[in-house]
Protein backbone atom coordinates (compact mmCIF):
# COMPACT_ATOMS: atom_id res chain seq x y z
CA UNK A 1 0.00 0.00 0.00
CA UNK A 2 1.42 3.39 -0.99
CA UNK A 3 0.62 6.15 1.46
CA UNK A 4 -0.84 9.39 0.08
CA UNK A 5 1.90 11.70 -1.15
CA UNK A 6 4.57 8.97 -1.10
CA UNK A 7 4.78 8.79 -4.87
CA UNK A 8 5.27 12.54 -5.04
CA UNK A 9 8.00 12.27 -2.40
CA UNK A 10 9.77 9.51 -4.36
CA UNK A 11 9.47 11.59 -7.50
CA UNK A 12 10.95 14.64 -5.82
CA UNK A 13 13.83 12.59 -4.41
CA UNK A 14 14.48 11.02 -7.79
CA UNK A 15 14.57 14.45 -9.40
CA UNK A 16 17.04 15.74 -6.81
CA UNK A 17 19.27 12.70 -7.31
CA UNK A 18 19.15 13.16 -11.06
CA UNK A 19 20.05 16.84 -10.76
CA UNK A 20 22.91 15.98 -8.41
CA UNK A 21 24.18 13.42 -10.86
CA UNK A 22 24.10 16.03 -13.65
CA UNK A 23 25.92 18.69 -11.60
CA UNK A 24 29.57 18.85 -12.66
CA UNK A 25 32.10 18.26 -9.88
CA UNK A 26 33.80 21.21 -8.26
CA UNK A 27 36.75 22.42 -10.32
CA UNK A 28 40.33 22.14 -9.14
CA UNK A 29 41.48 25.67 -8.37
CA UNK A 30 45.03 26.65 -9.19
CA UNK A 31 46.35 30.14 -8.51
CA UNK A 32 48.75 32.09 -10.69
CA UNK A 33 50.72 35.03 -9.30
CA UNK A 34 52.79 37.04 -11.78
CA UNK A 35 53.80 40.59 -12.68
CA UNK A 36 51.43 41.54 -15.49
CA UNK A 37 51.38 45.35 -15.33
CA UNK A 38 54.93 46.44 -14.49
CA UNK A 39 57.79 47.54 -16.75
CA UNK A 40 58.98 43.94 -17.05
CA UNK A 41 55.52 42.52 -17.66
CA UNK A 42 56.71 40.57 -20.72
CA UNK A 43 58.25 38.19 -18.15
CA UNK A 44 54.97 37.65 -16.29
CA UNK A 45 52.94 37.44 -19.49
CA UNK A 46 55.29 34.78 -20.83
CA UNK A 47 54.75 32.70 -17.68
CA UNK A 48 50.98 33.26 -17.77
CA UNK A 49 50.75 32.14 -21.39
CA UNK A 50 52.67 28.93 -20.70
CA UNK A 51 50.34 28.09 -17.81
CA UNK A 52 47.22 28.95 -19.82
CA UNK A 53 48.28 26.63 -22.64
CA UNK A 54 48.86 23.75 -20.21
CA UNK A 55 45.53 24.33 -18.44
CA UNK A 56 43.59 24.47 -21.70
CA UNK A 57 45.19 21.29 -22.97
CA UNK A 58 44.52 19.47 -19.70
CA UNK A 59 40.88 20.58 -19.65
CA UNK A 60 40.43 19.48 -23.25
CA UNK A 61 41.72 16.06 -22.19
CA UNK A 62 39.08 15.81 -19.46
CA UNK A 63 40.72 17.74 -16.63
CA UNK A 64 42.09 15.88 -13.62
CA UNK A 65 40.16 12.77 -12.63
CA UNK A 66 37.06 14.22 -14.24
CA UNK A 67 37.39 17.67 -12.67
CA UNK A 68 38.10 20.76 -14.75
CA UNK A 69 40.89 23.17 -13.77
CA UNK A 70 39.99 26.74 -12.87
CA UNK A 71 42.89 29.18 -13.11
CA UNK A 72 42.81 32.11 -10.65
CA UNK A 73 45.12 34.84 -11.96
CA UNK A 74 46.42 37.74 -9.88
CA UNK A 75 48.88 40.49 -10.83
CA UNK A 76 51.62 41.37 -8.33
CA UNK A 77 52.69 44.38 -10.40
CA UNK A 78 56.27 43.80 -9.24
CA UNK A 79 55.21 45.91 -6.26
CA UNK A 80 55.40 44.87 -2.59
CA UNK A 81 51.97 46.08 -1.48
CA UNK A 82 50.22 44.88 -4.61
CA UNK A 83 51.94 41.50 -4.27
CA UNK A 84 50.80 41.10 -0.65
CA UNK A 85 47.23 41.94 -1.60
CA UNK A 86 47.28 39.58 -4.60
CA UNK A 87 48.74 36.78 -2.47
CA UNK A 88 46.12 37.25 0.24
CA UNK A 89 43.32 37.18 -2.35
CA UNK A 90 44.61 33.90 -3.74
CA UNK A 91 45.11 32.33 -0.32
CA UNK A 92 41.52 33.25 0.60
CA UNK A 93 40.23 31.15 -2.30
CA UNK A 94 42.02 28.03 -0.99
CA UNK A 95 43.58 26.84 -4.25
CA UNK A 96 45.23 23.44 -4.33
CA UNK A 97 48.47 25.21 -5.27
CA UNK A 98 49.68 28.60 -6.51
CA UNK A 99 52.04 28.89 -9.49
CA UNK A 100 54.42 31.84 -9.17
CA UNK A 101 55.64 34.38 -8.43
CA UNK A 102 57.99 34.96 -11.34
CA UNK A 103 60.68 37.10 -9.66
CA UNK A 104 62.79 36.47 -6.60
CA UNK A 105 61.96 39.90 -5.16
CA UNK A 106 58.25 39.09 -5.14
CA UNK A 107 58.95 35.65 -3.68
CA UNK A 108 60.66 37.37 -0.75
CA UNK A 109 57.50 39.42 -0.22
CA UNK A 110 54.86 36.68 -0.45
CA UNK A 111 56.59 33.64 1.05
CA UNK A 112 56.01 34.67 4.69
CA UNK A 113 52.27 34.87 3.88
CA UNK A 114 52.32 31.50 2.12
CA UNK A 115 54.18 29.78 4.93
CA UNK A 116 51.87 31.26 7.56
CA UNK A 117 48.78 30.09 5.64
CA UNK A 118 50.26 26.67 4.87
CA UNK A 119 49.78 27.41 1.16
CA UNK A 120 51.97 25.42 -1.24
CA UNK A 121 53.46 27.49 -4.05
CA UNK A 122 55.59 26.48 -7.04
CA UNK A 123 57.61 28.93 -9.12
CA UNK A 124 58.74 28.26 -12.68
CA UNK A 125 61.39 30.99 -12.58
CA UNK A 126 62.48 32.05 -9.07
CA UNK A 127 66.21 31.40 -9.03
CA UNK A 128 67.86 33.30 -6.17
CA UNK A 129 69.99 31.18 -3.88
CA UNK A 130 68.12 32.92 -1.02
CA UNK A 131 65.37 30.31 -1.57
CA UNK A 132 67.60 27.28 -2.05
CA UNK A 133 67.85 24.49 0.52
CA UNK A 134 64.91 25.58 2.70
CA UNK A 135 62.22 23.24 3.95
CA UNK A 136 59.29 25.60 3.38
CA UNK A 137 56.19 25.76 1.16
CA UNK A 138 58.04 26.85 -2.00
CA UNK A 139 58.93 24.49 -4.84
CA UNK A 140 61.30 25.73 -7.55
CA UNK A 141 61.56 24.38 -11.10
CA UNK A 142 64.39 26.59 -12.36
CA UNK A 143 68.13 26.37 -11.68
CA UNK A 144 69.60 28.83 -9.20
CA UNK A 145 71.28 32.12 -10.06
CA UNK A 146 74.56 30.55 -8.97
CA UNK A 147 74.30 27.69 -11.48
CA UNK A 148 73.43 30.01 -14.38
CA UNK A 149 76.05 32.61 -13.46
CA UNK A 150 78.83 30.02 -13.17
CA UNK A 151 78.11 28.77 -16.67
CA UNK A 152 78.03 32.33 -17.96
CA UNK A 153 81.41 33.06 -16.41
CA UNK A 154 82.94 30.00 -18.07
CA UNK A 155 81.58 30.89 -21.50
CA UNK A 156 82.79 34.51 -21.34
CA UNK A 157 86.24 33.48 -20.10
CA UNK A 158 86.55 30.90 -22.88
CA UNK A 159 85.72 33.68 -25.36
CA UNK A 160 88.62 35.79 -24.12
CA UNK A 161 86.98 38.21 -21.68
CA UNK A 162 89.14 39.08 -18.66
CA UNK A 163 87.61 42.28 -17.23
CA UNK A 164 83.81 42.25 -17.04
CA UNK A 165 81.47 44.97 -15.80
CA UNK A 166 77.99 44.07 -14.56
CA UNK A 167 74.85 46.21 -14.39
CA UNK A 168 72.00 44.78 -12.31
CA UNK A 169 68.48 45.78 -11.38
CA UNK A 170 68.54 46.46 -7.65
CA UNK A 171 64.72 46.40 -7.47
CA UNK A 172 65.00 42.61 -7.86
CA UNK A 173 67.95 42.37 -5.50
CA UNK A 174 67.53 38.71 -4.43
CA UNK A 175 68.07 37.73 -8.07
CA UNK A 176 70.54 40.37 -9.24
CA UNK A 177 72.84 40.36 -6.23
CA UNK A 178 73.13 36.57 -6.04
CA UNK A 179 73.67 36.33 -9.83
CA UNK A 180 76.49 38.89 -9.70
CA UNK A 181 78.06 37.16 -6.71
CA UNK A 182 77.95 33.75 -8.40
CA UNK A 183 79.43 35.11 -11.63
CA UNK A 184 82.22 37.08 -9.92
CA UNK A 185 83.28 34.15 -7.76
CA UNK A 186 83.61 31.77 -10.70
CA UNK A 187 85.13 34.35 -13.07
CA UNK A 188 87.84 35.23 -10.58
CA UNK A 189 88.62 31.54 -10.00
CA UNK A 190 89.23 31.25 -13.74
CA UNK A 191 91.62 34.21 -13.71
CA UNK A 192 89.31 37.04 -14.72
CA UNK A 193 88.28 40.18 -12.86
CA UNK A 194 84.92 41.78 -12.21
CA UNK A 195 86.01 45.30 -13.07
CA UNK A 196 82.92 46.94 -11.58
CA UNK A 197 79.24 46.60 -10.77
CA UNK A 198 76.42 49.13 -11.09
CA UNK A 199 73.04 48.67 -9.47
CA UNK A 200 70.06 50.70 -10.62
CA UNK A 201 66.35 51.00 -9.87
CA UNK A 202 64.11 50.09 -12.79
CA UNK A 203 61.98 53.15 -13.52
CA UNK A 204 60.92 55.01 -16.65
CA UNK A 205 63.26 57.88 -15.66
CA UNK A 206 66.40 55.80 -15.00
CA UNK A 207 69.40 57.31 -16.80
CA UNK A 208 70.96 54.23 -18.33
CA UNK A 209 73.77 56.28 -19.83
CA UNK A 210 74.94 57.01 -16.26
CA UNK A 211 74.88 53.27 -15.46
CA UNK A 212 77.02 52.46 -18.50
CA UNK A 213 79.46 55.31 -17.82
CA UNK A 214 80.01 54.02 -14.27
CA UNK A 215 81.00 50.63 -15.70
CA UNK A 216 83.17 52.04 -18.50
CA UNK A 217 85.23 54.02 -15.98
CA UNK A 218 86.82 50.71 -14.91
CA UNK A 219 87.83 49.78 -18.49
CA UNK A 220 85.96 46.47 -18.92
CA UNK A 221 86.41 44.31 -22.02
CA UNK A 222 82.79 43.07 -21.82
CA UNK A 223 79.52 44.04 -20.14
CA UNK A 224 76.76 41.87 -18.64
CA UNK A 225 73.24 43.09 -17.93
CA UNK A 226 71.24 41.38 -15.20
CA UNK A 227 67.87 42.97 -15.83
CA UNK A 228 64.49 42.63 -17.50
CA UNK A 229 64.09 42.53 -21.27
CA UNK A 230 63.15 46.20 -21.51
CA UNK A 231 65.97 47.44 -19.29
CA UNK A 232 68.51 45.17 -20.98
CA UNK A 233 67.50 46.67 -24.33
CA UNK A 234 67.91 50.20 -22.98
CA UNK A 235 71.27 49.39 -21.41
CA UNK A 236 72.45 47.90 -24.71
CA UNK A 237 71.42 51.00 -26.62
CA UNK A 238 73.51 53.21 -24.34
CA UNK A 239 76.44 50.78 -24.41
CA UNK A 240 76.49 50.79 -28.23
CA UNK A 241 76.45 54.60 -28.20
CA UNK A 242 79.22 54.99 -25.62
CA UNK A 243 81.38 51.92 -26.39
CA UNK A 244 80.35 50.57 -29.81
CA UNK A 245 82.71 47.59 -30.01
CA UNK A 246 82.29 46.19 -26.50
CA UNK A 247 80.88 42.63 -26.28
CA UNK A 248 77.53 42.50 -24.48
CA UNK A 249 75.67 39.67 -22.76
CA UNK A 250 72.62 39.24 -20.58
CA UNK A 251 71.33 36.95 -17.87
CA UNK A 252 68.39 34.60 -18.40
CA UNK A 253 66.03 37.27 -17.01
CA UNK A 254 65.97 38.98 -20.42
CA UNK A 255 65.30 35.77 -22.36
CA UNK A 256 61.73 36.52 -23.47
CA UNK A 257 61.97 34.88 -26.88
CA UNK A 258 62.41 37.42 -29.65
CA UNK A 259 61.24 40.31 -27.43
CA UNK A 260 64.79 41.45 -26.65
CA UNK A 261 65.61 41.79 -30.34
CA UNK A 262 62.32 43.61 -30.94
CA UNK A 263 62.98 46.11 -28.14
CA UNK A 264 66.71 46.55 -28.61
CA UNK A 265 66.97 46.56 -32.40
CA UNK A 266 70.51 46.80 -33.75
CA UNK A 267 71.89 47.55 -30.27
CA UNK A 268 71.47 43.93 -29.17
CA UNK A 269 73.02 42.47 -32.33
CA UNK A 270 75.69 39.98 -31.27
CA UNK A 271 74.51 39.86 -27.65
CA UNK A 272 75.06 36.60 -25.79
CA UNK A 273 72.10 35.43 -23.69
CA UNK A 274 71.57 32.71 -21.09
CA UNK A 275 68.33 30.74 -21.28
CA UNK A 276 66.72 27.50 -20.13
CA UNK A 277 65.89 25.40 -23.17
CA UNK A 278 67.40 23.83 -26.28
CA UNK A 279 66.19 25.83 -29.28
CA UNK A 280 67.48 23.19 -31.71
CA UNK A 281 65.70 20.24 -30.12
CA UNK A 282 64.17 18.03 -32.87
CA UNK A 283 62.16 16.01 -30.32
CA UNK A 284 58.43 15.50 -30.76
CA UNK A 285 57.48 16.92 -27.35
CA UNK A 286 59.34 20.17 -27.99
CA UNK A 287 58.06 20.56 -31.53
CA UNK A 288 54.47 19.90 -30.40
CA UNK A 289 54.78 22.48 -27.62
CA UNK A 290 56.26 25.06 -29.95
CA UNK A 291 53.54 24.51 -32.55
CA UNK A 292 50.72 24.59 -29.99
CA UNK A 293 52.04 27.78 -28.38
CA UNK A 294 52.33 29.58 -31.70
CA UNK A 295 48.85 28.48 -32.75
CA UNK A 296 47.34 29.66 -29.44
CA UNK A 297 49.19 32.99 -29.04
CA UNK A 298 50.30 33.81 -32.60
CA UNK A 299 53.93 34.25 -31.58
CA UNK A 300 57.03 32.28 -30.67
CA UNK A 301 57.47 31.33 -27.02
CA UNK A 302 60.29 32.28 -24.65
CA UNK A 303 62.17 30.42 -21.94
CA UNK A 304 59.66 31.45 -19.31
CA UNK A 305 56.68 30.07 -21.23
CA UNK A 306 58.32 26.67 -21.50
CA UNK A 307 59.29 26.71 -17.82
CA UNK A 308 55.73 27.67 -16.88
CA UNK A 309 54.25 24.98 -19.12
CA UNK A 310 56.51 22.39 -17.51
CA UNK A 311 55.57 23.65 -14.04
CA UNK A 312 51.84 23.42 -14.70
CA UNK A 313 52.19 19.87 -16.02
CA UNK A 314 54.20 18.88 -12.94
CA UNK A 315 51.29 20.14 -10.83
CA UNK A 316 48.75 18.19 -12.93
CA UNK A 317 50.75 14.97 -12.64
CA UNK A 318 50.95 15.25 -8.85
CA UNK A 319 47.24 16.12 -8.58
CA UNK A 320 46.26 13.09 -10.65
CA UNK A 321 48.26 10.70 -8.48
CA UNK A 322 47.76 12.06 -4.98
CA UNK A 323 45.47 10.32 -2.52
CA UNK A 324 42.25 11.96 -1.37
CA UNK A 325 43.64 13.36 1.88
CA UNK A 326 47.25 13.78 0.77
CA UNK A 327 48.59 17.32 0.94
CA UNK A 328 50.13 18.91 -2.12
CA UNK A 329 53.65 19.16 -0.71
CA UNK A 330 53.77 15.45 0.04
CA UNK A 331 52.35 14.64 -3.39
CA UNK A 332 54.89 16.75 -5.28
CA UNK A 333 57.75 15.11 -3.41
CA UNK A 334 56.33 11.60 -3.65
CA UNK A 335 55.34 11.22 -7.30
CA UNK A 336 58.37 12.65 -9.11
CA UNK A 337 60.48 12.75 -11.12
CA UNK A 338 58.34 14.49 -13.72
CA UNK A 339 59.01 14.65 -17.44
CA UNK A 340 59.12 18.14 -18.89
CA UNK A 341 59.14 19.13 -22.55
CA UNK A 342 62.93 18.72 -22.69
CA UNK A 343 64.25 17.94 -19.23
CA UNK A 344 63.32 15.73 -16.31
CA UNK A 345 62.19 17.67 -13.24
CA UNK A 346 63.32 16.10 -10.00
CA UNK A 347 62.75 17.78 -6.63
CA UNK A 348 65.02 17.21 -3.66
CA UNK A 349 63.65 17.02 -0.11
CA UNK A 350 63.46 20.83 0.04
CA UNK A 351 61.50 21.20 -3.19
CA UNK A 352 64.47 22.44 -5.24
CA UNK A 353 65.06 21.30 -8.82
CA UNK A 354 67.79 22.18 -11.29
CA UNK A 355 67.92 22.81 -15.00
CA UNK A 356 70.49 22.76 -17.77
CA UNK A 357 71.67 26.16 -19.04
CA UNK A 358 71.91 27.06 -22.74
CA UNK A 359 73.34 30.09 -24.57
CA UNK A 360 72.24 31.95 -27.68
CA UNK A 361 73.47 34.92 -29.65
CA UNK A 362 71.37 37.45 -31.53
CA UNK A 363 72.24 37.69 -35.23
CA UNK A 364 70.12 39.48 -37.84
CA UNK A 365 67.36 39.87 -35.28
CA UNK A 366 67.11 36.13 -34.52
CA UNK A 367 68.41 33.91 -31.74
CA UNK A 368 71.05 31.34 -32.69
CA UNK A 369 72.03 28.73 -30.14
CA UNK A 370 75.68 28.14 -29.36
CA UNK A 371 76.81 24.63 -30.22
Amino acid sequence: MILPGTSRLFGACSLLLALAACTPPEPIRIGLLAGLSDRGSDFGESVRNGVILAVEQQNQAGGINGRKIELLVRDDGQDKEKARQAAQELIAQHPDIIIGPVTSSMAAVVMPLMNQAGQIIISPTVASTDFYGKDDNLFRVNCTTREAAIQHARVLYARGSRRVGLAFDASNLPFGETWVKGFSSEFEKLGGVTSGTAGFESTASTRFSDVINRLLADRPDALIFVASTLDTARLAQQARRLAPGLPLSSSEWAASGEALSEMGGSAVEGMLMTHAYNRDDPGVAYQNFRSAFKQRFQREFGSFSLLAYDTANVVFAALQKRDKDEDMKAALLKYGPYQGVQQEIRFDANGDATRRVFFTEIHDGSLHQLK
